[in-house]
């Protein structure tokens, strides 16, 4: 199967808006896709574009072959937005999307390309910190979803029961574990832009301490904020996050003027 590099394909932006003077680039987490962040638009101010990365393998690319390295996803992604770098921007990710885009930052670094003012990540331990997990990408079906459902008490019970709608969203979820668990952190210098850091007091998966650690991968401000709620508390509280997302970014981007 063919990937294609088309940014609409790549890009989902809700309300387009040519006078924005800023974009906010928005990063799956795993299994996921734009949809997510299109719930996001009404609470974003007008003149902030958000962009929500639609990678293969889900929702309208369902028929695509889904990416299973990371790095080579971010070298896809750092061409298709690199003509979207022309205003201020930064980059949201929650769980395997902030890994997404702190490599996507560092990509666009080794580029010689615009930085992003700000990065915000989200439910994902620090990237120096080793995966306390065992890896579960080579399990079988229902030990996988089993394992899924342990861990970050996701996929609805009706969801598991759906044997259609599981063979569908299987394969993106398994190359997206694939990404996590292969990944390899290389160290380098921090990187320029500060970083807002979210968790759930309740979420197993990335603990307080894990958050924390982001503070090593930047040179600027580093700021951490907890929400009620386990892996998934960026759904109930999508408006407080994209509130605080904006003003921390415009506060940025006024700081940089």
């Amino acid at each position: 199967m063919q990937r294609t590099s088309a940014a609409n394909a790549w890009l989902v932006i809700p309300k387009p808006n040519a006078q924005a003077r800023a974009r906010l680039f928005c990063f799956p987490y795993a299994g996921g896709g734009a949809f997510e962040y299109r719930a996001w638009s009404p609470h974003v101010p007008h003149d902030l574009e958000l962009c929500a990365a639609q990678l293969p393998g889900r929702e309208t690319r369902l028929k695509e072959a889904p990416f299973t390295r990371l790095l080579d996803l971010t070298k896809t992604l750092a061409e298709v937005i690199a003509p979207y770098l022309d205003k201020p921007f930064a980059f949201f990710g929650h769980s395997l999307g902030a890994f997404i885009g702190f490599e996507l930052a560092r990509q666009l670094r080794w580029q010689n390309l615009p930085q992003p003012a700000h990065l915000f990540v989200s439910g994902s331990r620090a990237p120096q910190l080793p995966n306390p997990e065992k890896p579960m990408c080579h399990l079988p079906d229902h030990e996988f979803v089993d394992e899924i459902v342990r861990r970050y008490d996701s996929i609805p019970q009706e969801a598991r029961e759906h044997a259609e709608l599981m063979a569908m969203a299987l394969p993106a979820l398994r190359a997206d574990f694939t990404m996590n668990e292969t990944y390899e952190h290389a160290e380098e210098p921090p990187l320029s832009c500060p970083i807002t850091c979210f968790g759930g007091v309740d979420d197993h998966s990335a603990p307080r301490e894990h958050l924390e650690a982001w503070r090593a991968q930047t040179r600027s401000e580093f700021t951490l904020r907890t929400f009620p709620g386990g892996h998934f508390f960026i759904k109930p509280e999508r408006a407080a996050l994209a509130q605080i997302i904006a003003k921390a970014f415009e506060h940025t981007r006024h700081g940089k003027d």
